[in-house]
């Protein structure tokens, strides 16, 4: 598998393995690798997977060197070595022994868990902790965080050692990254001075005059039940894996991108985190970019000044004044116009906006979640969707896998819905025959979970006892499913989209083909049904 090595003049610092989509590199701690330097820019470069070979793409105004030359977009080739400020990094296609990686970086967290190691079974937190191996205090040990903590004499935050100034040192982390900062002291590392802000690896001595330290990590196994998160329910491995990341990403405030089919449960993800993130006693504020005209949803978001526009009788505060200290959670991103994605990129990176109409610049602190069904990679390639308000939304991706790969989970879902909806409905249905359980882990559900909710829903209320059976679930499930024989012909592509167009076709014939009431029978927007039977080439008849 592919390595990036980073290099402080010959000093291997760390191995970070690639992984497929992109890996930002730079000083800012929203970075994959995130590295200090004066010659680094926040975002300096990206190494991508693409077709063509895994492709580096410079982001900085400081350059990238790669032999010499300084490049915009280089095809890397094992061996390669890239500059980068004070740092070099090399390209390798198959690491030897030697060049393992000594540490491997993570995603941003306002904890002490940096690194995560998830598996089918259950994860663990990586802690990264300073212990104390020689002094008066030998044996202790500090789990580091973001936030830098003093280190020395009385009046430090963590007091080593009473002969020792106060503040002698600082340390803290970054993406799983110890780092040490210079104080009142001389810190001594790998045989050097420290006059600068500068990383230390696992198993490194930290050394201020008798006293020494060393870096360590610490895995603490967590006792979350992987089979939930939230209201998230799921014993499958995807699912376990992605409640796994889903812990991981709930601990800090950087921006998600959650995609997924229709109905896949993008939204319960985005709830799932902020409730169980730092920020769960702040509000989770919706809103659906594609349910809103364009001058509706900047008012929406920004909020408007009385006299802004027609009907604007009074000043409004919009959804993000409302998310803040909480979180935003915008839907269907990829229907934003170009000019609101002007807008939404500022009110992001800089965390201020202005109200539609004018008014005094207004600055929120909120944690800002997208999701779409759309590939916004390819949308910015085509010139529909900004490069960089991508790059700014996709500091973390989470992909919301549709029903049809966790077939598994189907019991599990509906056992979790018949209490729900037994509960709230008032009704003593307490449990799903065989025959209608068989036929429910059959079904190909075009609608995702959306599409079950509805049907588990449909069948609490048309129960006539206790036991939902195959004639309280709808006629579409009955039916003779007529995928089988189009997955056998490895149409995979047609076998997903026929099933979906024909619910689509029979829920507008439902509803005499009325757009809006199709769309709220489906659970979707009227913006998301019209690309739906666009794709499909679905036509209403001529009346």
């Amino acid at each position: 598998m592919a390595h990036l090595h980073f290099y402080q003049g010959d000093r291997l610092l760390l191995a970070h393995l690639l992984r497929p989509g992109r890996t930002l590199i730079g000083r800012s701690d929203r970075c994959d690798v995130a590295l200090p330097g004066e010659h680094l820019s926040r975002t300096h470069c990206t190494v991508e997977e693409r077709p063509e070979g895994w492709v580096l793409r410079d982001r900085s105004r400081h350059g990238t060197v790669v032999g010499g030359r300084s490049v915009r977009e280089h095809i890397l080739a094992d061996g390669d070595v890239a500059e980068l400020g004070e740092y070099r990094m090399a390209f390798r296609d198959a690491p030897t022994a030697a060049e393992s990686p000594t540490a491997t970086l993570a995603r941003p967290n306002t904890a002490g868990v940096e690194l995560i190691e998830a598996d089918d079974t259950g994860f663990a937190a990586i802690y990264v902790v300073l212990r104390v191996v020689r002094g008066p205090l030998t044996g202790t040990s500090r789990t580091l965080q973001r936030d830098r903590v003093s280190v020395g004499g009385p009046g430090s935050q963590w007091v080593i050692d009473t002969e020792l100034p106060k503040n002698a040192f600082y340390m803290r982390v970054v993406r799983g990254r110890a780092l040490v900062e210079p104080g009142t002291a001389a810190v001594v590392l790998a045989g050097q001075r420290v006059r600068q802000v500068t990383p230390v690896l696992f198993g490194e001595q930290v050394r201020c005059g008798d006293h020494v330290l060393v870096v360590e990590s610490e895995a603490r196994e967590q006792s979350e039940d992987l089979a939930r998160f939230g209201a998230m329910v799921g014993t499958t491995p995807v699912m376990r894996r992605l409640f796994g990341v889903l812990a991981r990403i709930a601990a800090h405030d950087a921006p998600a991108l959650v995609t997924g089919e229709s109905g896949t449960g993008k939204t319960m993800t985005a709830r799932a985190i902020h409730d169980q993130s730092g920020r769960r006693g702040g509000r989770f504020v919706e809103v659906s970019c594609g349910a809103l005209s364009e001058t509706l949803l900047e008012s929406e978001l920004f909020g408007h000044v009385a006299g802004a526009f027609t009907g604007a009788v009074s000043e409004r505060p919009g959804r993000f004044r409302q998310a803040d200290g909480g979180t935003l959670f915008l839907d269907e991103i990829d229907t934003a116009s170009p000019a609101l994605q002007v807008r939404l990129l500022r009110a992001i990176q800089d965390r201020e906006f202005e109200p539609v109409g004018g008014g005094r610049t207004q600055r929120v602190d909120v944690r800002l979640i997208v999701a779409t069904n759309e590939d916004l990679e390819s949308l910015v390639r085509e010139g529909k969707f900004r490069e960089d308000l991508y790059y700014r939304i996709n500091v973390i991706t989470l992909t919301q896998p549709p029903l049809r790969e966790r077939t598994a989970d189907i019991p599990l879902l509906v056992e979790s819905y018949r209490e729900r909806f037994s509960e709230e409905l008032g009704r003593p249905v307490r449990d799903v025959d065989t025959a209608a359980m068989e036929l429910l882990c059959d079904y190909h559900w075009p609608g995702n979970v959306r599409e079950l909710v509805n049907v588990i829903e449909r069948a609490v209320v048309l129960c006539r006892g206790e036991l939902i059976r195959v004639d309280d679930l709808p006629e579409t499930l009955r039916r003779e499913d007529p995928s089988a024989e189009l997955l056998a012909s490895n149409r995979l592509k047609s076998a997903l989209a026929d099933p979906e167009r024909r619910v689509i076709v029979d829920s507008l014939e439902a509803h005499g083909w009325n757009r809006q009431q199709t769309a709220r029978s489906l659970g979707i927007n009227r913006t998301t049904l019209y690309k739906k039977m666009k794709r499909h080439g679905i036509i209403a008849p001529a009346h």
